[in-house]
C-alpha cells in the first residue's frame, strides 16, 4: 500500500504504548505454553535485585493482552487458550528469556494510564508509541508496523476522498487510542510527522475498535458514518463477513512496541534492555517475519515502511 501520511525516523528504545484497545475485563489468568528451562536470558543474567532478576527467580513473566482484537489475539472458546500474532511474540519473547508464560487482560484506560502495581510486567499488545504515554511506560524497538485505515459500510458510495468526504463525519474509535489522537490531530511521536487528513471529524469513542466496527455495520449511516482501526483488525472484522470495506490508503502507519511500567517497584531496565535485544534477535533470525506471514495472509509487517 502507497504510503502518504507519515514520514519515518524510529529512533532508540521508545516509551509509549497502543493502537489497539484494551478490552473492560479485568485480569483472567492462564498459563502460556512457554516452559521454565536453563537456556534464555535468565542462565546468563547477571541481574539482581531488579525486575528481571525477580521474573527469573519466579520462573514466570506476567503479560497483559486484549483477547478483543483477533487476529492479534484472542480466546480460543474451544480450547480456552489465547491465540495470535500478539500471542505468539509474547510467548517466544518469555521462551527467549527461559520462563513460563502467564496473562492478564486489564482495560485499556487502566494498562496506557501505567501505575500497574506490578500486576503485570509487560504488556504486548499491539501498542502504539505516543509521547503521552511515553511519560509513564517504557517500550522496546517496534515489533511491527501496522496500516491505519478508514472503513465505511459497504452500501456506502460517497466516502471516496479521504483527504474531503470524511471532513466533518461521524467516525468511531476506540477510546484513549491513536486512532482517536489522530482525528483529533493531537498524534504526536517523536521521530514521526504525521499528515492529519480528516478535519472537524465527530469522534465517537467505544471500549474497543471492535465495537465501533459492530456499530458500523448496522448500517451507512446508521450510527457512523466511518470507522477507523489497523488493517489487521479492519480485515479479520471483514472476514468474518460483516458488511463493511475499507477505503483509500492507509492514513498512517503506526509502530508497535512492548511496553513496561516505568513505575514498577522494581528497576526493570535490564527487562526493558533484555526484551528489546530479543525483539531485534527475532527480526534479525526471521521470526517476527514467520509469526506476521502467518498471522496475516502472507504479509510481513514487521518491515518499516
Amino acid at each position: 500500500m502507497r504510503i502518504r501520511a507519515l514520514s519515518v525516523l524510529f529512533v532508540g528504545v521508545l516509551g509509549l504504548t497502543l493502537a489497539a484497545c484494551g478490552d473492560d475485563s479485568s485480569g483472567s489468568d492462564s498459563d502460556g505454553d512457554a516452559a521454565a528451562s536453563g537456556d534464555g536470558v535468565c542462565a546468563t543474567t547477571e541481574a539482581s535485585g531488579d525486575l528481571l532478576a525477580d521474573i527469573c527467580d519466579r520462573g514466570e513473566i506476567v503479560v497483559s493482552t486484549d483477547p478483543a482484537y483477533p487476529p492479534q489475539s484472542s480466546l480460543d472458546e474451544t480450547t480456552g487458550e489465547y491465540v495470535g500474532f500478539d500471542i505468539d511474540v509474547a510467548t517466544e519473547i518469555a521462551e527467549r528469556l527461559g520462563v513460563e508464560i502467564t496473562w492478564e487482560t486489564p482495560s485499556w484506560d487502566i494498562l496506557t494510564a501505567g501505575s500497574w502495581n506490578d500486576r503485570w510486567d509487560m504488556s504486548v499488545g499491539s501498542m502504539t508509541p505516543t509521547n503521552d504515554r511515553q511519560q509513564v511506560l517504557d517500550f522496546t524497538d517496534p515489533y511491527y508496523y501496522t496500516p491505519a485505515v478508514a472503513l465505511v459500510h459497504e452500501d456506502n458510495t460517497s466516502v471516496q476522498d479521504l483527504s474531503s468526504d470524511l471532513d466533518g463525519k461521524k467516525i468511531g474509535v476506540c477510546s484513549g487510542c491513536s486512532y482517536e489522537s489522530y482525528l483529533d490531530q493531537t498524534l504526536a511521536i517523536d521521530g514521526y510527522t504525521f499528515d492529519f487528513l480528516i478535519d472537524d471529524a465527530q469522534i465517537s469513542g467505544y471500549d474497543t475498535d471492535t465495537t465501533a466496527l459492530q456499530d458500523l455495520a448496522l448500517g451507512d449511516g446508521s450510527r457512523l458514518d466511518a470507522a477507523m482501526t489497523s488493517v489487521t483488525t479492519a480485515q479479520g472484522f471483514i472476514d468474518s463477513e460483516k458488511p463493511v470495506k475499507i477505503v483509500g490508503d492507509p492514513l498512517f502507519y503506526e509502530p508497535l512496541g512492548v511496553a513496561f511500567d516505568k513505575s514498577s517497584e522494581l528497576d526493570g531496565a535490564s527487562l526493558v534492555e533484555a526484551v528489546n535485544q530479543i525483539v531485534a534477535d527475532m527480526h534479525g533470525d526471521g521470526t517476527l517475519t514467520g509469526l506476521s506471514e502467518e498471522w496475516y495472509d502472507g504479509i510481513d509487517l514487521t518491515v518499516q515502511q
